[in-house]
């Protein structure tokens, strides 16, 4: 009888504890799609946060919403906008095609105002809460270090650089990072700098630099210091 009433309870303890998984499983499969949108953003602010070496527990989280408010404005203002060109696209049918680009390009100028908006609103925001060093790390943190990366790349490239081209391409990247942490994805904050390396590379030329040559000449400075290393 005893062994006949440990197997029933061992039975049933194996029985809930299935269900109690299928209910967990169940729970995340249907978590609300803003509720897991927003747990996403906070989690990405968090990333960016923990960056800043605050000791402050309540400025840490008064600025980890402040970062992911701002991911989840620029989502809203970039969906409203998609949705509505694409409203516009369906509506096409016998339609002028210039009537029909018309009123994307105010969908989108309407978009990008907003964006603007946004964008200054956002940086008031994160200086109010942080020192101008803590400001840059967050922009930073918002398009994968590109700025600094990107900055170190050229004066390795050309080290004869001036300090005034050093400024000039510190202001180029500085102006794709302020585009480029207002994109949607990582594909487009990657396009903001393609874009103004472009700009750079054109700079440089103009200023007398032959670019593949600086290129190689890298290439090869780098092959040289690998071989001496692995000596």
């Amino acid at each position: 009888m005893c062994q006949l009433i440990k197997k029933c309870i061992l039975t049933m303890t194996m029985l809930l504890t299935g269900l109690a998984t299928t209910f967990a499983q169940d729970a995340e499969k249907k978590e609300d799609p803003e509720a897991a949108y927003i747990r996403v953003t906070n989690q990405r602010a968090d990333k960016i946060v923990a960056t800043l070496g605050l000791e402050d527990t309540v400025q840490a989280r008064q600025v980890r919403n402040i970062i992911a408010r701002q991911y989840r404005d620029l989502n809203n203002i970039q969906e409203e906008r998609d949705t509505q060109i694409e409203t516009i696209k369906k509506r096409a049918s016998g339609v002028d095609e210039a009537a029909v680009e018309a009123r994307i390009k105010l969908a989108e100028e309407k978009a990008a105002k907003q964006i603007d908006g946004l964008h200054h609103a956002y940086v008031s925001k994160l200086s109010a809460a942080l020192t101008p060093q803590q400001v840059e790390q967050v922009k930073d943190g918002m398009t994968y270090g590109v700025l600094p990366i990107t900055y170190q790349a050229y004066q390795d490239m050309i080290p004869t650089l001036t300090e005034a081209q050093k400024a000039r391409i510190k202001a180029y990247l500085t102006e794709a990072r302020e585009h480029a942490m207002d994109a949607g994805s990582s594909e487009k904050k990657h396009w903001w700098f393609g874009q103004y390396k472009g700009k750079i590379n054109n700079y440089l030329s103009a200023e007398g630099y032959d670019l593949k040559k600086e290129e190689e000449d890298w290439a090869e400075r780098r092959e040289a210091a690998s071989g001496h290393h692995s000596n």
